[in-house]
């Protein structure tokens, strides 16, 4: 077994995003380029599809004016004329088709614009390493593309071109314009059937290409070990990790005010949610705290699904001391019974008799 095939074996692990991240620093993304030359392609038809028509009449009527006047012009003059006329038309077609080709290297990177990538490497000017790369694995994998691209091209033209001698044949009996509109019906099939070949092409290749990267970047038991400590160790993961962290616990308890018995408030700069059902727990419960911004979300929940706010300050910053989800310390039991027994005589004052 090789070196490269048995570190392709203890890659079993997915790339972590943190790897996917450093990649993409680098410039490393997976860049389909069947997928880029069909954008080009496309773009390209699109704006001859436009153009095209008008620029065949425009080439007709020009045609026609210089062999009019074939006594006192030179070829050269008239074919300075034709491309003068075609140009524009020419100029459209190559804009939409480099057009074509950046965004679909855009859509593919994410809008990734590293110089990182345009910077050279010795290890490519090496023609050892050249060697390697034409004659190896890759090399070989690229010849099969190119086999597979021409063979499928090259079909999809033959179906296309299919019964085109006897149509020509007719038509050069008919007049010009007629003439120009057949050849405009064949470009037109030409191109649709080259689309339709390099479509297929691009979505395999755009999906070679992406299984081609995710394995190319996966990781080692050891390298996911590695990471895991490097991101221990660094102070922006820990802080992006408390930050999940905190925002978790907050959406939980938010979701634990509506069902808490009571709210003790500062009134207005500390707030505690307390869950005590009878017979169920064994002692009332910390479900939410928060002070400013945070106890203001958890007045504004109580107040909107029924749930009391008693004013007790000096309680309320001592329950905020407690942890998430903690119970009432005993010195606290008096206080806190007093509350929710004030809560239960409320309720059942406004309870029907």
């Amino acid at each position: 077994m090789s070196e490269e095939q048995g570190d392709a074996e203890d890659r079993q692990h997915e790339a972590s995003q943190r790897r996917l991240d450093q990649a993409r620093e680098r410039g490393d993304v997976p860049l389909s380029r069947e997928t880029v030359q069909l954008a080009s392609f496309a773009g390209g038809a699109v704006a001859l599809g436009i153009l095209g028509p008008q620029l065949g009449r425009d080439l007709l009527n020009d045609a026609r004016a210089l062999l009019a006047l074939s006594h006192a012009s030179t070829p050269e003059g008239a074919l300075v004329a034709l491309l003068r006329t075609a140009l524009p038309v020419s100029l459209g077609v190559a804009g939409a088709a480099a057009l074509g080709g950046v965004a679909a290297t855009l859509f593919q990177t994410r809008l990734l614009v590293s110089a990182k990538a345009l910077v050279p490497k010795p290890s490519k000017l090496s023609p050892l390493a050249g060697a390697k790369r034409l004659f190896g694995p890759h090399g070989l994998q690229e010849l099969a593309r190119a086999i597979v691209k021409l063979v499928a091209t090259g079909a999809a033209l033959w179906w296309a071109t299919s019964g085109l001698v006897p149509v020509l044949r007719d038509v050069l009996s008919e007049p010009a314009e007629m003439m120009v509109g057949v050849l405009c019906e064949l470009l037109g099939r030409l191109v649709i059937a080259a689309l339709v070949a390099l479509a297929v092409l691009a979505a395999a290749d755009f999906l070679w290409v992406r299984l081609r990267f995710n394995r190319r970047l996966r990781m080692s038991l050891q390298e996911v070990k590695d990471e895991m400590k490097e991101s221990e160790g660094d102070p922006h993961f820990r802080a992006v990790r408390k930050a999940k962290m905190r925002s978790r616990s907050r959406r939980r308890m938010l979701d634990a005010v509506p069902t808490a018995t009571v709210v003790v408030t500062n009134p207005t700069h500390y707030a505690v949610a307390l869950a005590y059902e009878r017979g169920v727990d064994a002692a009332p419960r910390v479900v939410a705290r928060g002070v400013d911004a945070m106890a203001a979300r958890i007045r504004r929940l109580a107040e909107e699904h029924g749930v009391p706010l008693i004013p007790n300050p000096p309680l309320a910053r001592a329950l905020y001391k407690l942890d998430d989800d903690a119970q009432i310390p005993p010195e606290h039991f008096k206080a806190v019974a007093e509350l929710i027994a004030l809560v239960w005589r409320m309720r059942a004052r406004r309870s029907p008799a």
